[in-house]
């Protein structure tokens, strides 16, 4: 009787130990993997597969999307001040609650979901995999027990399913088989340019489901001026404005226009010599610069992904309310009305992208994503925008999110790719879409 009550009294105090090592562990792991660099690493991961693989900017705005609102819901169902997504985004329901909480970490979990869910959008699925086993392998290294890697990342998995099953459902695949946009002979209408002559990019982008806002053509803008070359009409006095302005440009105007580029592939030609130089898409830059923001506010990898969802969210359906009038209007681009009727030997400083011109992309989503970075951040956040640096520019700082946005607007007309109210109704269409959502989703500030 003795014995067995010693033993019992040892196995008592063993448990008792393992008890506290478990609480011990949670905690230390906690700390392992709350750093908001995986997530930031992470976001640069995918954008490096968006460049490699030469996703066009509307189709990169969805690559990006799924993925953050994957990590996003894995960590709402753990965080208070992280409100579900389900029910307030089109379709989308609550995800399915984990089985084993014991051993659960919800960061390395949403992180698993995040690489899933991305992996599975790409073409180049192994880069991204690969990247997914280096930050497993780190935690590892790190001394997280492999019963929360293991659990953390079945419920990762878990989510990234249910995300990717509401994902198929948004038309993308069906549009994929939809016709071509046809070339017409009418002098208004949107052509290919020089130098590869390339069709017009997903002319039937509006049929996408919208994640918050109401339908494609929600805020529809101001049609474009109507097409005429006579002297003194609308048209041909923003079309010189166009040539005179690229014509005169100062160095500063031309590093603001490179700068803001983001032409995801540029064709270049050197004698009877084409070579294509990848490139960041200008959503791409937009999910960099929530980085640099995230990074400069220090926030922790739960806001970091909350930040960087919500710049996604304003990208994707920015992106869907622009393309909506592109080829409502399909306005030609001044590359080609200068070239025929001012200057021959006229060139845009920028490519011309292949697609139709009103609106200007670049302002409509710029300005969505800057309105709700202000929203979540403040007016009047200065950072230090590095993202193209490793694309060879140097970086420039702005004294706020909305600074930066119109300074990416008018890049546009001193690239020389489009007239001027495709700019100005396209910083209205993105202010209309970015004030909508932060209505909608309720956004507040996170500072």
């Amino acid at each position: 009787m003795v014995r067995l009550a010693y033993l019992f009294c040892l196995m008592s105090m063993v448990m008792c130990l393992q008890g506290c090592k478990e609480s011990y562990s949670h905690a230390d792991v906690k700390k392992i993997v709350s750093k908001a660099s995986y997530f930031h690493d992470g976001l640069d991961d995918l954008t490096s597969v968006i460049v490699h693989d030469i996703f066009s900017p509307p189709v990169a705005s969805r690559v990006y999307v799924y993925p953050c609102i994957a990590a996003y819901e894995v960590l709402a169902s753990a965080q208070k001040d992280m409100i579900s997504l389900a029910g307030r985004v089109d379709g989308l329901k609550q995800i399915q609650p984990p089985t084993d909480t014991m051993h659960l970490s919800y960061e390395v979990a949403a992180l698993t979901a995040f690489y899933k869910v991305g992996t599975a959008l790409i073409f180049s699925e192994q880069k991204l995999e690969a990247q997914a086993q280096h930050y497993f392998d780190e935690l590892d290294s790190l001394g997280v027990p492999a019963s929360v890697l293991s659990a953390s990342r079945k419920y990762g998995e878990l989510v990234a399913s249910q995300i990717l099953s509401w994902a198929d459902k948004d038309n993308y695949k069906e549009s994929r088989s939809f016709s071509k946009y046809s070339i017409s002979d009418d002098p208004a209408r949107w052509k290919p340019t020089p130098p590869a002559y390339m069709e017009g990019i997903e002319p039937h982008w509006n049929k996408m489901r919208t994640l918050v806002l109401a339908s494609s053509d929600q805020f529809r803008c101001a049609p474009p001026p109507k097409y005429s070359m006579k002297q003194g009409s609308e048209f041909r006095t923003k079309t010189e404005e166009v040539y005179e302005v690229g014509i005169s440009l100062t160095e500063e105007q031309k590093a603001i226009a490179s700068f803001w580029d983001c032409n995801p592939f540029v064709m270049n030609q050197t004698g009877h010599i084409m070579f294509g130089t990848k490139k960041i898409t200008p959503g791409g830059h937009w999910m960099g610069i929530a980085n640099v923001a995230s990074e400069t506010a220090r926030h922790d990898l739960a806001h970091s992904i909350h930040t960087a969802t919500l710049v996604s969210i304003a990208l994707y359906d920015a992106f869907i309310a622009c393309w909506d009038e592109k080829y409502r209007s399909v306005l030609v681009r001044p590359e080609t009305v200068i070239q025929e009727h001012l200057d021959e030997d006229w060139a845009p400083l920028l490519q011309t992208p292949p697609f139709p011109e009103h609106t200007s992309g670049h302002s409509v989503i710029s300005t969505a994503a800057a309105t709700v970075l202000t929203a979540l951040l403040g007016d009047g956040f200065r950072y230090v925008d590095d993202v193209e640096l490793k694309y060879g520019l140097p970086v420039r700082t702005y004294e706020s999110f909305m600074q930066a946005c119109s300074e990416a607007a008018i890049s546009r007309l001193y690239g020389g790719i489009h007239y001027m109210p495709a700019i100005t109704e396209g910083e209205k269409q993105g202010r209309q879409v970015g004030e909508y959502l932060i209505d909608k989703l309720q956004i507040k500030s996170i500072q």
